[in-house]
């Protein structure tokens, strides 16, 4: 599958690296295609480096990895145009600048406000709930990380849940994307302990079954 990853940082360069080892062709792009750490992204995890255009124009799926604060900078007119009836998997958090708190909740979330701005799109939210070090690391003390994936298009979240298990996450189905705003804290919660409580980064969700 072609992928597109917008955001050479550190959860888009590590997906990159991921998606490449499972055999998908990975485009990344960064705020510019001349950006010393997008070359240096795309060497690492052997994806193209290109433009956050072209990338939206030439894949099947293609993630938004970037600060929630720079959605309106990289959604460019020929970047929406480009993601217009493609799988659009927002993997943004509404965190404020000190990351310690969340901008938007309870009656909207980034997953809806991404939607909004990409009617033609199919935006389904998905990797957001994990902290941003361990999108290398699935498994955590033995156990595969939960990764809900919300959307309203049941054949895109399919396509999204398939990447997250070939990832070795345990991706399920976590119902609409309104349920986003409930994704969303789940994050903001992994930053309360890692930072806040001083357990790292090394932590995750696990969904225990009985």
């Amino acid at each position: 599958m072609k992928i597109g990853i917008i955001g050479a940082g550190n959860v888009g360069s590590v997906l990159a690296r991921r998606l490449v080892e499972v055999g998908h062709d990975v485009s990344l792009a960064a705020s510019s295609p001349d950006s010393p750490k997008l070359k240096e992204a795309a060497a690492a995890s052997g994806a193209s480096a290109t433009s956050a255009a072209e990338a939206a124009a030439s894949s099947d799926v293609v993630i938004l990895a970037i600060p929630f604060a720079a959605l309106d900078a990289a959604m460019t007119d020929d970047v929406v145009a480009g993601l217009a009836d493609k799988i659009v998997i927002d993997s943004t958090n509404p965190l404020a600048p000190n990351f310690m708190s969340l901008t938007a909740g309870f009656d909207t979330s980034a997953g809806e406000q991404v939607a909004a701005r990409l009617p033609q799109s199919r935006v389904v939210k998905a990797f957001s709930t994990v902290a941003a070090p361990n999108h290398g690391n699935p498994v955590l003390g033995g156990a595969k990380q939960m990764l809900p994936v919300a959307g309203d298009d049941e054949e895109a979240k399919k396509t999204v849940i398939d990447l997250g298990n070939q990832l070795g996450f345990d991706a399920m189905n976590a119902g609409p994307l309104v349920n986003a705003r409930y994704m969303e804290p789940m994050t903001e919660m992994l930053v309360q302990l890692g930072y806040g409580q001083g357990m790292g980064t090394g932590i995750g969700f696990v969904l225990a079954r009985a």
